[in-house]
């Protein structure tokens, strides 16, 4: 059992990459919105993936998906919140998914999961609910490309950010260090200008900004500060 340790971590801050949930954009004008954040300092589209069943909501679904990689000229990040998600992997690689995460929670072989993503040629990301402890991933963590820590319970929009993400990045940093893995934090939910210096501080590469982003009344000017903090 590794025992973890609570440190800061130096990063630089403009090293951290922004992705702005798609879930938060305006479905009415999505086209408008995804040349937005071509057009912005974003880094990544980040697109919410829910089938009802794991979470208590549903969102689009793959031919959404396809119109929007279609439109889309920066990295794809797809999050699964869904039941059998090695069901689809051959699907949302064919859809233009960069990267694929998957939850812990979803998954009954995660290694091989993990394996089938690699093997669709998409880097392989998992996402940890709020409830779920780090150490869970000890034995996959050097297979992992990504991380996505939920700050908020999945399923809605427009969450509070929870608190104890903070230690929880901290944790899965030195984790990250301690297996030499090249993997990458990112943060999903309730990330706004005032905890996003801190997060990055813990040790998160990834910014999902969901919110904040698409309901600010400049959501370009918005993403450029998220970028500069």
């Amino acid at each position: 059992m590794i025992i973890f340790a609570e440190t800061k971590h130096n990063n630089k801050q403009m090293n951290k990459l922004i992705a702005p949930s798609i879930l938060a954009a305006d479905f009415a004008n999505l086209q408008r919105d995804i040349e937005m954040v071509n057009n912005s300092e974003a880094d990544w589209f980040h697109i919410d993936i829910m089938d009802g069943v794991f979470v208590p909501n549903i969102s689009f679904g793959m031919p959404v998906l396809k119109a929007i990689s279609k439109h889309a000229t920066k990295t794809i990040d797809v999050h699964l919140m869904i039941v059998d998600p090695d069901r689809y992997i051959k699907t949302f690689a064919e859809l233009g998914a960069n990267i694929l995460t998957v939850h812990y929670e979803a998954c009954t072989h995660l290694h091989r999961t993990i394996q089938a993503i690699k093997a669709a040629g998409m880097k392989a990301g998992v996402a940890l609910n709020p409830h779920t402890p780090i150490a869970v991933l000890e034995d996959v963590i050097a297979d992992l490309d990504l991380v996505c820590i939920m700050s908020v319970n999945p399923g809605f929009g427009g969450q509070s950010f929870i608190e104890n993400t903070y230690k929880k990045v901290a944790q899965l940093k030195h984790l990250i260090e301690f297996s030499e893995s090249n993997c990458q934090i990112e943060i999903d939910g309730g990330v706004t200008d005032q905890n996003a210096n801190a997060l990055v501080e813990a040790g998160a590469d990834v910014l999902v900004a969901g919110s904040f982003v698409f309901k600010s009344e400049n959501p370009t000017a918005t993403i450029a500060n998220l970028k500069a903090l």
